[in-house]
């Protein structure tokens, strides 16, 4: 890559961020059709942020529990259907049973709203949480397919028949209102996942126009406005075309009316077919990710579940190594990874969770240079000989340990990713899953004379020369006590031509 092509691409970049800035702050008005909604950018801060929380959080998080390989927040879904699906052999009716096991088999989905108690939930302690870990933003479900909302919603309250809220059942507290003053005082920005669809509502079963009309866009307003969050994680569309949803109306009214900030930030969630398509960022889930330029986002539990399974074990749980190497795996490739965590009904998070949360953070301490405010460089990442990514089959939902074959366990005639490539307008950064024993070849990297390579965390100043094209580093032989940060060790090197 040459100085110049460097330079006119960060320009580009820093171009689109500015022209992106601009035009937030002006009065433009957007129409209800995708040819104009989609003609706005994707704000530059996402882009930057690079690190998100997913937080899954409602009434499934008491029972909290399905087979290993499935989603627990579906708990309501996999009962009264008496069906299942994941990664995994099922009969279908292992929720219903293991629940008229353990509650009976007249217990209602419903009480465990009442159950829901969340009294020991402290809004100011996730918050302090969520800012260690590194992460620059969070998305919190206001409310998930089961219909139930963790704010006074009216509509939760009135349309269902009897309240389906946490202001009015179980902690009778405005929970996401706590979360939002407390993510208020940190540096992270306040986002929320709101479900389009609701799986049993009366009315989305028989009167779908009423449940668009008198549910679902006035609730959606009255979230909005009363948190006005910086991002909005649209799920449960794909019945539904988005047409039939009214996506383009409801979200000609966010940018245009609503109380959101400017910048605020929408995914591709809105309507059947429709991802990857419109909307804002592109998303994947339990994918190993995108590449292009398009904004997207991967996102993913630190167990399996989204919502916290009491049934799942230790090795169910991806390790701090593995939540590294798949964060730069992803910002490599110009996306942001959603991780997520589920807290329990009584409102604590896992103390697993907390601790990779923290691992990452301090991960990110020393190397988050080469993270965030990154874009991709000529390339996301270079290979060893022999075949190239490998997945593993039978798999439905991509499990976190691929990433572990791509870099430091491979299987038996495959590549590795031997290093990651991230780019700021100061430097190329060259991030190794592995510390090499005496020498690195980067492939095709010219520097000028004065190059510098550093290892991000220390004054070290690696030796180098040019042999070939390639970059060819020395490596000091050292210990890993010595070695700046665990997982993996990112290089900076300026002076790239």
């Amino acid at each position: 890559m040459t100085l110049t092509r460097m330079k006119i691409g960060l320009f580009l970049s820093m171009f689109i961020c500015l022209t992106s800035s601009m035009s937030f702050s002006q009065t433009e008005k957007y129409e209800a059709n995708w040819e104009s909604l989609d003609s706005r950018p994707v704000p530059g801060w996402f882009q930057d942020a690079k690190f998100g929380i997913f937080i899954h959080w409602g009434p499934y998080s008491v029972p909290a529990w399905s087979p290993k390989g499935t989603y627990s927040e579906w708990y309501q879904y996999w009962l009264q259907n008496k069906t299942l699906f994941g990664n995994g052999k099922f009969s279908g009716t292992e929720v219903y049973d293991y629940h008229t096991r353990t509650y009976g088999p007249h217990f209602s989905y419903y009480n465990f709203g009442e159950m829901f108690q969340a009294e020991l939930f402290d809004a100011n302690a996730w918050a302090r949480l969520f800012e260690k870990s590194g992460a620059k933003y969070i998305a919190i479900t206001s409310k998930h397919h089961d219909g139930f909302c963790l704010w006074p919603s009216q509509e939760a309250s009135t349309n269902w028949g009897f309240p389906w809220n946490s202001m009015e059942t179980g902690a009778n507290r405005d929970l996401l209102g706590e979360l939002k003053e407390a993510m208020d005082k940190t540096s992270v920005k306040f986002g929320l996942y709101y479900s389009l669809y609701e799986w049993f509502h009366p009315w989305y079963q028989k009167d779908f126009d009423r449940f668009v009309n008198e549910h679902f866009h006035p609730q959606f307003k009255d979230v909005v406005n009363r948190y006005q969050p910086h991002l909005i994680f649209a799920d449960g569309e794909w019945e539904k075309t988005a047409e039939e949803w009214k996506s383009a109306e409801l979200l000609a009214w966010l940018y245009n009316d609503s109380k959101a900030p400017k910048d605020v930030v929408i995914n591709d969630r809105w309507g059947k077919g429709d991802r990857h398509k419109h909307g804002g960022y592109y998303t994947t889930e339990y994918e190993s990710g995108l590449e292009g330029g398009h904004p997207w986002e991967e996102c993913r539990g630190i167990g399996f579940s989204f919502g916290f399974n009491r049934n799942e074990d230790l090795e169910d749980y991806n390790s701090a190594q593995t939540l590294v190497l798949m964060l730069v795996d992803v910002v490599s490739r110009g996306g942001n990874l959603l991780l997520d965590i589920g807290p329990d009904g009584h409102g604590k998070i896992p103390v697993i969770m907390q601790e990779r949360l923290l691992q990452i953070g301090e991960w990110l301490k020393v190397n988050g240079e080469a993270i965030y405010g990154t874009r991709t460089w000529d390339k996301p990442y270079q290979w060893s000989a022999g075949k190239k990514d490998y997945k593993p089959e039978g798999q439905h939902y991509l499990g976190g340990d691929f990433i572990l074959k791509q870099t430091i366990d491979p299987e038996p005639g495959y590549a590795v990713k031997e290093m990651f490539f991230t780019q700021n307008e100061e430097a190329v950064f060259a991030i190794l899953p592995r510390w090499p024993e005496k020498q690195l070849i980067i492939k095709d990297l010219k520097v000028k004379k004065d190059a510098k390579i550093q290892v991000l965390g220390t004054e070290m100043q690696l030796n180098w020369r040019q042999e070939k094209g390639n970059l060819l580093v020395e490596i000091p032989e050292l210990s890993v006590l010595a070695l700046p940060s665990e997982y993996a060790q990112a290089l900076k090197i300026t002076g790239v031509k």
